[in-house]
């Protein structure tokens, strides 16, 4: 199994399941400085403890996706079957700031994977998305047949316009490929950039933490050993043609190449007020609030339909906020030693 961005937080803990279940795992990343890559090598370091207690087969590679003969080289020597691709960049404000950057990690990575997977045969891809592509005109629950047409943010219309890639691929080459629309991961090992990370910071060190429109503001937040389980059971479960598909009245979530879309959340919005509460009795500290207006990016509501996902898989999301937010709080305070 080929892994993407296996230095990453959601990439480290796809990494590590594999491993622990006795895959044979290879990770492929640029190791870039998105954040600190401090935190990225430490995940990595973890993996190689992880493999060599499990006596699972684990090889790296650090090279940019972009580099198709490094790329090549190592779909072929380590006969690769199956892809997990979670690289990319997610980062909102970074896209808007740097759009170039944000083009050439989606989506001239994401081709040059796909071009690859092609040469190779590889028999499955997977790879990561998000809710951000529902843009404006979505309706709650967001589900996969609704329109994806509208983006409002530059890296979620790179994760749109890879999904439109992946199929273009599908029905040309016969490869099977699954996107996975994720709605706001957390846990252990997370990314520091988060607004996780950056609320607990300030409650612990106590000063006061800036909410947005008044903190209604809502996100399905998705524990990470809950996402990595419905990574891995779609990973398991390669993408088929749809035999019902019409033209006439086309399916937005499948196709009659093997292609499909899968949303995987909790299907539980959840406040700001909410989050910050929960934040507050894990750490047994109140936080202090400043209301602030948000910019336009910061004005959104998320809630998945994640039916299709459990049709495909027989697994949905279930960990509850209070329990994912307890086992944050407890690894933060580990490992930040506070």
């Amino acid at each position: 199994m080929l892994v993407t961005g296996h230095a990453g937080f959601i990439g480290f803990h796809t990494a590590k399941a594999l491993l622990e279940r006795g895959d044979k795992v290879i990770g492929f990343d640029s190791l870039n400085s998105h954040y600190d890559t401090r935190l990225k090598r430490e995940r990595l370091s973890m993996l190689d403890e992880i493999a060599k207690a499990t006596g699972s087969k684990y090889h790296t590679v650090r090279a940019d996706l972009c580099d198709s003969t490094q790329l090549h080289e190592c779909l072929e020597t380590y006969k690769v079957q199956r892809v997990i691709h979670l690289a990319g960049q997610t980062d909102k404000f970074l896209s808007q700031d740097k759009p170039a950057e944000c083009v050439h990690n989606n989506i001239n990575s994401f081709v040059s994977l796909l071009e690859a997977c092609r040469h190779f045969k590889i028999h499955h891809l997977t790879y990561a998305s998000s809710h951000a592509v529902y843009g404006a005109g979505f309706q709650k629950p967001m589900s996969e047949r609704d329109s994806a047409n509208h983006p409002q943010r530059l890296d979620a219309a790179t994760q749109r316009a890879c999904e439109l890639m992946a199929h273009s691929y599908s029905h040309l080459f016969n490869l099977p490929t699954t996107g996975l629309r994720f709605f706001s991961v957390y846990g252990p090992w997370g990314r520091p950039d988060s607004v996780l990370f950056a609320f607990t910071k300030r409650i612990l060190e106590g000063k006061p933490i800036q909410i947005y429109n008044d903190g209604r503001n809502t996100r399905d937040y998705t524990y990470i050993s809950d996402l990595v389980e419905a990574v891995l059971r779609a990973s398991d479960t390669p993408a088929e043609p749809n035999p019902v598909w019409l033209v006439e009245a086309p399916d937005q979530a499948t196709s009659n190449a093997p292609w499909r879309i899968l949303n995987v959340g909790n299907s539980l919005p959840v406040s700001i007020e909410e989050l910050i509460a929960a934040l507050e009795h894990a750490l047994d500290k109140t936080a202090m609030k400043e209301y602030i207006t948000g910019p336009i990016l910061e004005k959104s509501q998320s809630c998945a339909d994640v039916s299709a996902l459990q049709l495909a898989t027989q697994f949905r999301p279930v960990t509850p906020l209070a329990q994912g937010i307890a086992e944050f709080a407890a690894w933060y305070r580990m490992y930040h030693q506070v």
